[in-house]
C-alpha cells in the first residue's frame, strides 16, 4: 500500500490488479483500477516449474512507489517471471510496456522483500531468483551494486522485513552521507557461550553515495556493515530473535530517528510477541565498535582484535576523507576494501531503549505496526502504537514511561486472517489496514466509551478548548473519583439447592471483578464457601436460603471501583423443580459444580435410577440353568484373560528392547490411509511420517493442576507421568540441525497472573481452543497425591474451577488436524 503525502489517494497493489482509492473514503465509487494479470502461457510455464496454481502462478504486486512527480513504479511476480512497469498517475494507466524485473522483484509472493526508490534510484533487498542467495542491491541507474558472497558471504539466509532512508547528511558537521538501513532475520554466525539461536535479528546499512571499489569489491558495496538487534527479557534470559516488522519514526533531527520492531519466537508452535524500540544513536555506536572475524569458514565468528586499517572500513565519504583526496569509494585503498570484504559483521549488539521490551504479550503474534505521535491535555507528547495480529485484530496501545498499555482491541475481519500492512494518515485521521482479502479504513481515535455516572468521553483532537477537559494518561484514575453507582437491579428467584450464575462482563481487560452481598464484600471463594468467581460472573453453588440478598458486581481498576450490575436474589423452598433434561454430547458446561475431593474430578452425579420392571417367570431362569450359564461365562472370561496376558507380556518385551522412555512408531504412522498421512504431513510441514512417544514430567510448586504426579530419581521417571505424542520427530535429516527446544514463556511483566506458575515462569492455563474428538472435548488433569494445594493456598478443585470459568467461552474446532491428541 502507498499513501501519498497529501493524503488524497491510497494506492493498493493486489493480485493481478492495482487500485487507486479515495483516501478519505476508500469505499467511494471513484476508485480506479489497472488490471495486470499473468498471461495464460506464463501461468502454464509456472505450473511446469512445479508451482501452486492456486497461490503462486499469478501476478502478485510486490512493489508500488512513486518514481517522480508524474509517474509511479510497480513490480509484480508475474507467475515466477517478475516484470516491472511505470504508471501514469494522472490517467492511472500503464505508460509503457512492462520491463524485466528479475533483479528488482522476488519470484514468489511470500519471499521476504523490501525496496525503496530514492532520487529515482531503486534499492532492493530480497532473494531474487529461485535458487539465488539473498542480496541487497542498487538496481538502476548505473552503477549497480550488490552484496558480496565470496569468499565471505555477507548475508546468511536473510529474510527481509523493512528498509528506511535516513538523511544523515542534513546539518551534518562532518559532511556525512545519507544512509539506507535494512532490517532482517538471518542464520546466526556468532560464537557465544551464554545462549545459542539458529536465527537472529539484524540491522544493516549502506551509504547512499557508495559507488563500489575500483578493483577490489568492484560492483560491490564498500560501506556494508551489519549488527545484531536484541530484544529480550533479561530477568528470564528469554530472547526474541525473529524480526517480523519495523516502523521508522522520524525525529526532529535525523539523529532523533527511532526504530520500532515487532519480534517473535523461533518456534512456530509457540505464540508470543515483543515490541522493542531502538534509537539511531545506539545503531551508530554499534557500527563504530569492534568487528567480528571468521578465519576459518567452518567455524563461528568471534571478535576481531587485530589492527584496523585507516580510513575506518565501512565508513561513508566525509569531509575528512575528501581532505585526503578520497572523494568517492573507488579511491579507497585495497587494504581497507579487503578488510570490508572479510569483516561485515559488528561485535557490539544494538540494545533497545531501557534495555527491555516496551511490551511483551503471550498468545499473540503481532505482524505489522504503525506509530502516531499525539499531544495530550497535559501538553506532553505520547506515542500511540497500532498493532495488527495474525488473526485480524488491531490493538491500540499508548507508551507511558517506557511501557506500552493496550487501551483498545478491535476485531477487524469476520474471518481470522493476518494483517499484512498498516498505514496512518494524520490528515484523514484514519488507519488503513490491509489483509489478504481486503483493505479496511478506521478512525485514528474512536473514544465513545462511557463510565456509568461519569462524564462521557470525547475526542481530544476534536476539542478546540481543552481547558475544561480532564485526562489522566499517567495514572488512569483522575476524573473517575465521583462515579455514581446508577445501575439497574435485576431480580432472580431460584429454588433451594440449584446452582445460580450471576453474569458480569468486564469491559476492560485490566479490571478485576469484586462482588458484594448486601453491601459487604464477599470474602473467599473456597471449596465449601458456596461461591465460585470468574471473569464473567459469580456462581452460587447449591443455593441456600441464607444466601438471598442483593449481589452487586464492581469493576476495580487503578483503585477506582465502578458498579456494573446488581441482582436481587431470592432463594425459595416452594418453587417446583425444573424438568430433567437429558445431557447431549455437544453440551459443555464450564460452570458445573465440582464433586467433593473423594470423587473423581470429572465424575458426573448420576440421576436416580428408574425402578427396574419385574421379569416374567421363565424356566430359563431356574437355578440349574443359571448355574450352567455362570460356569460358561467364567470359562470364556478366563480364556480371554490368558490371551490378554500373553499379548501384554509380548508387547512389554518388545518395548523393553527399544530405547528407555522413547519409542518410534513406524507401524502407527504407516497404518494411516495415504491421503490422511499426506494431509497430516502437509499440516505439520514435516518430511518424516514417524511419531514419537516421550515421557513428560512437570511440577508446579505443589499445585496439583500442573503436577503430572511424576517423580524423578537418577534421571529416570517413575510411575505417575503421562505420555505426549510428538509427531514427526523420530528421525531428522542428517544434514539439518534441529532447532533448539522452545523454552517455557515467562509471565507477562505488566500483569502477573494469579494462576499456577511453573518454577521457570510458565503459567499453567487451559488451552484457548479445545479439540473436538468424536463429538467429545476433554482435557486431562491429574492431581498430585502428596500436594493438594497451590502456593496461593487454593485446593486443586478451586484452581480447576477458576480455570474452567475463564474458559467458559472456549471455542471448539470443528475440523482439528488429524495429529491432535
Amino acid at each position: 500500500m502507498l499513501l501519498e503525502a497529501d493524503g488524497e489517494r491510497l494506492y493498493v497493489g493486489a493480485r493481478g490488479a492495482v487500485f487507486a482509492l479515495n483516501a478519505s473514503d476508500i469505499s467511494a465509487s471513484s476508485a480506479l483500477t489497472i488490471e495486470w494479470e499473468a498471461s495464460p502461457e506464463q501461468k502454464r510455464q509456472c505450473l511446469l516449474k512445479g508451482k501452486d496454481n492456486k497461490t503462486e502462478c499469478f501476478n502478485h504486486i510486490r512493489f508500488l512507489q512513486r518514481f517522480n512527480s508524474t509517474h509511479l513504479y510497480m513490480c509484480g511476480t508475474n507467475a515466477f517471471r517478475p516484470l516491472c512497469a511505470y504508471i501514469d498517475e494522472k490517467r492511472f494507466v500503464m505508460s509503457s510496456q512492462p520491463e524485466e524485473g528479475r533483479d528488482k522483484c522476488p519470484y514468489g509472493p511470500t519471499t521476504g522483500y523490501t525496496a525503496l526508490i530514492i532520487d529515482q534510484q531503486m534499492y532492493t533487498a530480497s532473494q531474487y531468483e529461485f535458487r539465488s542467495f539473498p542480496d541487497i542491491r542498487r538496481n538502476s541507474p548505473s552503477p549497480t551494486l550488490k552484496t558480496e558472497d565470496a569468499p565471505t558471504r555477507w548475508l546468511n539466509e536473510a529474510d527481509f522485513v523493512g528498509s528506511a532512508l535516513v538523511r544523515e547528511s542534513l546539518s551534518s558537521s562532518t559532511g556525512d552521507d545519507d544512509k539506507i538501513y535494512y532490517f532482517f532475520t538471518e542464520k546466526s554466525q556468532e560464537q557465544t557461550t551464554t545462549y545459542s539461536h539458529s536465527r537472529v535479528a539484524r540491522v544493516a546499512r549502506v551509504c547512499k553515495g557508495d559507488r563500489g571499489g575500483r578493483l577490489t569489491l568492484q560492483k560491490r558495496w564498500t560501506s556494508f556493515l551489519k549488527a545484531r538487534l536484541t530484544c529480550s527479557l533479561p530477568e528470564y534470559d528469554f530472547h526474541f530473535n525473529m524480526l517480523r516488522s519495523v516502523f521508522v519514526m522520524p525525529g526532529r533531527t535525523p539523529q532523533d530517528t527511532l526504530f520500532y520492531g515487532i519480534f517473535g519466537l523461533e518456534w512456530k508452535n509457540v505464540k508470543a510477541s515483543a515490541v522493542c524500540r531502538f534509537s539511531l544513536t545506539e545503531v551508530q555506536e554499534a557500527f563504530q565498535g569492534p568487528y567480528m572475524e571468521n578465519q576459518d569458514s567452518g567455524s563461528k565468528w568471534k571478535e576481531y582484535t587485530g589492527k584496523i586499517p585507516d580510513p575506518r572500513p565501512g565508513s561513508c565519504i566525509t569531509d575528512s576523507l575528501r581532505a585526503r583526496d578520497i572523494n568517492v569509494s573507488t579511491s579507497l585503498p585495497d587494504d581497507v576494501l579487503n578488510f570490508v570484504r572479510r569483516h561485515p559483521l559488528m561485535s557490539q549488539q544494538v540494545q533497545p531503549s531501557d534495555r527491555r521490551p516496551l511490551l511483551f504479550r503471550r498468545t499473540t503474534d503481532y505482524t505489522h505496526m504503525a506509530v502516531h505521535m499525539i499531544q495530550g491535555v497535559d501538553e506532553k507528547t505520547y506515542h500511540v502504537l497500532y498493532m495488527g495480529t495474525d488473526e485480524g485484530w488491531l490493538h491500540k496501545a499508548v507508551e507511558i514511561e517506557g511501557q506500552l498499555h493496550i487501551i483498545e482491541e478491535l476485531q477487524i475481519f469476520e474471518e481470522p486472517q493476518p494483517v499484512n500492512n498498516l498505514l496512518l494518515s494524520e490528515k484523514q485521521m484514519s488507519v488503513y489496514v490491509g489483509s489478504p482479502s481486503s483493505v479496511v479504513q478506521l478512525p485514528l481515535s474512536n473514544w465513545t466509551l462511557t463510565v456509568p455516572g461519569a462524564e462521557p468521553s470525547v475526542d481530544v483532537m476534536a476539542q478546540t478548548n481543552r481547558s475544561t477537559l480532564i485526562q489522566d494518561i499517567q495514572q488512569g484514575s483522575r476524573g473517575c473519583e465521583n462515579t455514581q453507582d446508577d445501575i439497574v437491579v435485576r431480580g432472580r428467584s431460584v429454588r433451594v439447592g440449584d446452582d445460580v450464575l450471576l453474569q458480569c462482563e468486564l469491559s476492560s481487560n485490566l479490571a478485576t471483578p469484586l462482588w458484594t452481598l448486601d453491601g459487604s464484600e464477599l470474602q473467599g471463594y473456597g471449596l465449601h464457601s458456596g461461591f465460585r468467581t470468574g471473569t464473567d460472573g459469580l456462581l452460587i453453588i447449591e443455593a441456600r436460603q441464607h444466601q438471598s440478598g442483593l449481589y452487586t458486581c464492581y469493576a476495580v481498576e487503578n483503585r477506582i471501583k465502578v458498579a456494573l450490575v446488581a441482582y436481587n436474589v431470592t432463594i425459595r423452598l416452594d418453587l417446583p423443580p425444573p424438568p430433567p433434561v437429558a445431557p447431549t454430547q455437544d453440551t459443555y458446561s464450564f460452570f458445573a459444580t465440582l464433586p467433593e475431593p473423594t470423587e473423581h474430578p470429572f465424575t458426573e452425579r448420576p440421576l436416580p435410577p428408574n425402578p427396574a420392571p419385574l421379569l416374567p417367570h421363565s424356566d430359563l431362569l431356574s437355578p440349574r440353568n443359571m448355574e450352567a450359564m455362570y460356569l460358561s461365562l467364567i470359562t470364556i472370561l478366563g480364556g480371554l484373560c490368558v490371551v490378554l496376558t500373553v499379548v501384554l507380556v509380548y508387547v512389554g518385551f518388545c518395548l523393553r528392547v527399544g530405547n528407555q522412555g522413547k519409542y518410534s512408531l513406524r507401524a502407527a504412522a504407516s497404518a494411516y490411509p495415504n491421503n490422511k498421512r499426506q494431509h497430516r504431513n502437509r499440516k505439520q510441514h514435516r518430511n518424516s511420517a514417524h511419531m514419537e512417544l516421550k515421557t513428560i514430567s512437570s511440577h508446579c510448586n505443589g499445585n496439583g493442576i500442573c503436577n503430572g504426579g511424576s517423580k524423578q530419581h537418577n534421571g529416570d521417571f517413575q510411575d505417575g507421568g503421562f505420555l505426549q505424542i510428538v509427531p514427526g520427530e523420530a528421525h531428522l535429516t542428517p544434514n539439518k540441525e534441529p532447532p533448539p527446544p522452545a523454552p517455557p514463556l515467562p509471565p507477562t511483566p505488566q500483569h502477573p497472573s494469579p494462576e499456577c506458575m511453573f518454577p521457570n515462569g510458565l503459567s499453567a492455563t487451559l488451552p484457548s481452543v479445545l479439540r473436538r474428538m468424536n463429538g467429545n472435548s476433554y482435557v486431562l488433569l491429574r492431581q498430585s497425591e502428596s500436594e493438594n494445594t497451590s502456593p496461593h493456598g487454593y485446593s486443586f478443585a478451586e484452581e480447576l474451577n477458576k480455570m474452567l470459568e475463564k474458559r467458559k467461552h472456549t471455542q471448539l474446532l470443528p475440523r482439528p488436524d488429524e495429529s491432535s491428541v
